[in-house]
C-alpha cells in the first residue's frame, strides 16, 4: 500500500468521524432545544390553566351584588366579598367604566350596571325555550292584538326581559329590565305562587310593610290575604289582575314549567279594560294559556308544578 493510498483512507476515516461527531452534536443540540422549548412552554400552559387571578378576585363583587336583593354600601359589599374596602373600590371604579356596576350619586350605594342586563338578555336569547317563546309571542300578539311580554325571576323580583306592543296606543311605562311589583302585578303573583317561599318572602314582606303607609284598599293588606290570592292563582294555574298595576289596565300572566316542574318564565298579556277580556276561559286567557302549556310540554314538563311551602305563622 502506498503512502498516498493510506493517507487517502485515513482522511476518509477522519471525515466520517467528524461527520458523525457533527451529527451527534446536532442531535444533542436539537434535544436541548426541544427540552428548552418544553420547559418554557410548561409555565405558559400553567398560566393558561391558572387564569388571571385579579379578574376572579374582582368578580366576587359582581357575584355578591347578583345575589343581593338591593344596592349595597362599599363597606358591606367589600365585607361580603371578603375584600379590603380600598381594594374593592379600585375594582368598582373599573367595573363602572365597563358598565358592569353603577353607583347612586345620592346614596353612594353600588348596584349592577346596564351591561349586566345586556349580558343576561344575550344569555336568554341563546336558550332554546326563550327563543321559542319570543317567536311564539310575536304570533300571539298579532292574533289577539294585545301587548305581550316575558318575565323571569331576577335578584329583585319578576323582571321584564321581552316586550311587544300591540297596534293600538297604550301608555304603559314598562321597559326591558323593569321589575314587576309583587302585590299588584300578575307576574308578581304568579312567581309568588310557584317559587319557593325563601325566594319570595322577603320581597312580599317588604311590599306589605310599604302598603301599610299607602291607601290602596283594593290590594291584600296582610300575608293571610295575599296567601288567599296565591291560592286562587294556583287554582287557575294563572294570575290575573284588573286595574291594580295601572288604572283601567287588565293583565294575565301564565306559567311555563320545565321538566322538573319548576317555573322558568311567565308569559304576560295586558291591555286597556275597554278591549281586554279578562274573563277566565275567554279568548285571551285561552290563547295565552295554550301557548304556555305548549312551551311547558316542549321543555318536557310532565309532573305537577312545584308549590312553595306554606309560610310560617309569624310571617303573616
Amino acid at each position: 500500500m502506498t503512502s498516498k493510498t493510506a493517507g487517502t483512507r485515513s482522511a476518509k476515516r477522519t471525515t466520517r468521524t467528524a461527520s458523525a461527531d457533527h451529527t451527534d452534536n446536532t442531535d444533542d443540540m436539537r434535544e436541548a432545544d426541544d427540552a428548552e422549548m418544553a420547559a418554557s412552554a410548561a409555565p405558559e400552559e400553567e398560566k393558561l390553566r391558572s387564569g388571571i387571578q385579579s379578574i376572579e378576585v374582582g368578580f366576587r363583587l359582581i357575584e355578591v351584588l347578583t345575589e343581593a336583593s338591593n344596592a349595597m354600601m362599599l363597606r358591606d359589599l367589600a365585607h361580603a366579598a371578603d375584600m379590603n374596602p380600598a381594594k374593592a373600590h379600585r375594582y368598582l371604579v373599573s367595573f363602572q367604566r365597563l358598565g358592569l356596576i353603577v353607583q347612586d350619586p345620592v346614596s353612594g350605594r353600588y348596584d349592577l350596571g346596564p351591561f349586566t342586563l345586556r349580558m343576561g338578555l344575550a344569555h336568554l336569547a341563546r336558550i332554546d325555550a326563550f327563543k321559542a317563546a319570543r317567536f311564539a309571542l310575536g304570533e300571539l300578539r298579532d292574533a289577539i292584538d294585545q301587548t305581550v311580554g316575558i318575565a323571569v325571576w331576577g335578584n329583585s323580583g319578576p323582571t321584564v326581559v321581552h316586550w311587544l306592543d300591540s297596534t293600538f296606543p297604550m301608555r304603559v311605562p314598562l321597559r326591558l329590565g323593569d321589575v314587576m311589583p309583587m302585590l299588584e302585578s300578575a307576574a308578581g303573583r304568579l312567581f309568588a305562587a310557584y317559587l319557593p317561599t325563601r325566594q319570595t318572602a322577603p320581597l312580599i314582606d317588604t311590599a306589605l310593610a310599604t302598603l301599610q303607609h299607602a291607601s290602596r284598599h283594593h290590594l291584600p293588606a296582610t300575608r293571610a290575604q295575599y296567601d288567599a290570592v296565591l291560592d286562587d292563582v294556583r287554582a287557575h294555574r294563572a294570575a290575573r289582575v284588573e286595574g291594580t298595576v295601572l288604572p283601567s289596565v287588565n293583565a294575565f300572566c301564565m306559567p311555563v314549567f320545565d321538566a322538573t316542574g319548576q317555573l322558568v318564565m311567565g308569559l304576560m298579556a295586558l291591555g286597556p279594560e275597554s278591549r281586554f277580556d279578562a274573563s277566565w276561559g275567554g279568548p285571551i286567557d285561552t290563547a295565552l294559556r295554550t301557548l304556555a302549556q305548549q312551551l311547558s310540554a316542549d321543555l318536557g314538563q310532565a309532573q305537577a308544578p312545584r308549590h312553595p311551602a306554606a309560610p310560617a305563622t309569624n310571617a303573616r
